[in-house]
């Protein structure tokens, strides 16, 4: 009886143990987590857009309808391959910040850049587009998806400055009105300037 409760108090003993040890290393587990930059989970979510590069023609269009200048600081949304960007120093001496999510585009739009010349005006930047500041930016350009551009317009209204141009590739904003619409090479593209007084309806 007695070398039973020896037993007992023993495998009870190593249970405790061994509950303790487990508790500490979840604990160590939630703090490392805890210390974990978010820009990591950033990094590995997946692309809301699949890439698609904005041809030429088009991409000189937008920033003709635009009207990019000097002066200008562009903001590529889902930049790709860098060419808004670049293409925007090449042409007019704007200064361009392009914006993905995936580290391949990343990489592969500074690898153009390196042989584009304009290496001192232009910068891509490898985040979420709904956790980057555009306020900024005097310029933005999207080729991104109808749902995209709806959830991203309260945010763009809200850090953009008034006068602010907007041109997108494709797809418009719902109920927000362009300024114009231009057809170039069988695609559509919208340009919108951000007004002094957003309309309750478009927050």
């Amino acid at each position: 009886m007695k070398l039973q409760r020896i037993s007992l108090l023993i495998a009870t003993s190593v249970l405790v143990s061994s509950l303790g040890i487990s508790g500490c290393n979840n604990v160590r587990e939630f703090e490392a987590d805890a210390q974990t930059p978010a820009t990591t989970t950033t990094a590995q979510r997946r692309p809301d857009v699949p890439y698609v590069p904005t041809p030429q023609p088009v991409v000189d269009a937008m920033l003709q309808l635009a009207q990019v200048n000097s002066n200008d600081v562009i903001y590529d949304l889902g930049s790709g391959d860098g060419r808004i960007p670049i293409t925007a120093a090449q042409k007019y001496g704007a200064r361009g910040i392009g914006i993905d999510i995936n580290p391949e585009r990343v990489q592969e739009a500074n690898a153009n850049l390196q042989k584009s010349g304009v290496g001192n005006r232009v910068q891509f930047r490898q985040q979420d587009l709904f956790e980057t500041d555009f306020s900024n930016a005097s310029v933005v350009t999207l080729y991104l998806l109808p749902d995209i551009n709806l959830k991203l317009r309260p945010k763009l209204l809200q850090e953009l400055k008034p006068g602010t141009r907007i041109v997108s590739h494709s797809f418009d904003m719902g109920d927000w009105k362009p300024q114009k619409v231009q057809q170039v090479n069988g695609s559509t593209i919208y340009l919108w300037v951000v007004p002094e007084n957003v309309p309750p309806n478009l927050k």
